[in-house]
């Protein structure tokens, strides 16, 4: 079957107020200071798309923007760096989302959601939406829109029978708690999860990367990539495990690059590589993202982190 599209990225569209440097002691009666702050378009599906697309896939993304400011600000954006948004849908009725992010000078950051955030499309309604692509990559699995089991199944039920590859990204609950129980029927229609440390510590219970790969291959899912931050990745499934750690870099910003790590593994997947070659890869653009403030400003291409790969000494 021939598809339209490389990658569909759904999920979570917004836009992040990032402040770096915050100092918590007030300059007068209501002012604070911090050493900079910047608007930048983000959000799972946003962030993932925008790397996929730079680094050569052909990417739409399926997500919902308010008809604000804030929306066509992402829209632009997204346009900018070749993702098609003629899947997007628009709502006057929803805002567009925005985050504030304190980044600290590690690179860590925290983050103030609103309740914009808990607005859920329903993506099991736009099915020919999502599944003209080789593969739909979920950006935010147990948060809206991916916070429901009967909407997940329903988007994973028509993904796998369009014959697409899944790969579920994802992230903490911030409005609605799901459990692995809750998507007992949707687990086995994953290729790849790729939560982070502790994602799936929370969701596992377990504290150690392979027991929580087998708790999730318990589940049904085919293959765990968990992402370790600054140590790595770790990778499992039925055939075999592995460990791949991380670039050696000066971290200045970690916002989305769990995100950009997840498009770089796609990408390469689809392009045919081996897991340990994907990982390897995703690992580079995961690094990649770090070196500059917000989701999509540092990486730019594959030929980019090809090369980073080669001076870094890590050939595939």
């Amino acid at each position: 079957m021939g598809f339209h599209y490389d990658i569909i990225c759904a999920g979570t569209a917004l836009v992040d107020s990032i402040i770096k440097g915050f100092d918590p002691n007030p300059v007068s009666a209501s002012g604070f200071r911090a050493a900079s702050g910047s608007l930048n378009v983000g959000g799972e599906a946003v962030n993932a798309a925008t790397a996929a697309a730079r680094l050569g896939m052909k990417t739409a993304i399926l997500c919902s923007l308010g008809e604000d400011d804030a929306g066509d600000m992402v829209a632009a954006s997204l346009r900018r760096n070749g993702v098609c948004t003629d899947l997007v849908l628009r709502a006057a009725e929803h805002p567009t989302p925005v985050t504030t992010m304190f980044v600290n000078e590690d690179g860590t950051r925290k983050s103030i959601t609103n309740g914009a955030h808990r607005y859920n499309f329903h993506p099991e309604r736009y099915a020919s939406r999502f599944t003209d692509a080789r593969a739909l990559v979920l950006g935010s699995l147990f948060r809206a829109p991916f916070d429901d089991p009967e909407i997940i199944f329903s988007v994973l039920r028509a993904a796998k029978t369009a014959g697409q590859l899944v790969i579920a990204d994802t992230k903490l609950p911030n409005f609605r708690p799901l459990t692995l129980q809750d998507l007992r029927d949707c687990l086995p229609l994953i290729d790849y999860i790729t939560p982070n440390e502790d994602e799936a510590g929370y969701y596992t219970g377990e504290n150690e990367p392979d027991a929580m790969a087998d708790v999730f291959l318990s589940c049904g899912v085919r293959n765990v990539v968990i992402k370790l931050g600054g140590k790595g990745c770790y990778f499992k499934s039925a055939d075999f495990s592995l460990f791949l750690p991380a670039f050696e870099i000066k971290a200045v910003d970690a916002t989305g690059a769990g995100d950009n790590f997840v498009a770089g593994f796609a990408s390469e997947i689809i392009r045919g590589s081996a897991p340990k070659a994907a990982l390897a890869f995703a690992n580079a653009c995961g690094a990649i993202c770090t070196t500059a403030i917000g989701a999509g400003t540092a990486l730019k291409s594959r030929d980019q982190v090809l090369k980073f790969m080669s001076a870094s000494g890590s050939f595939y």
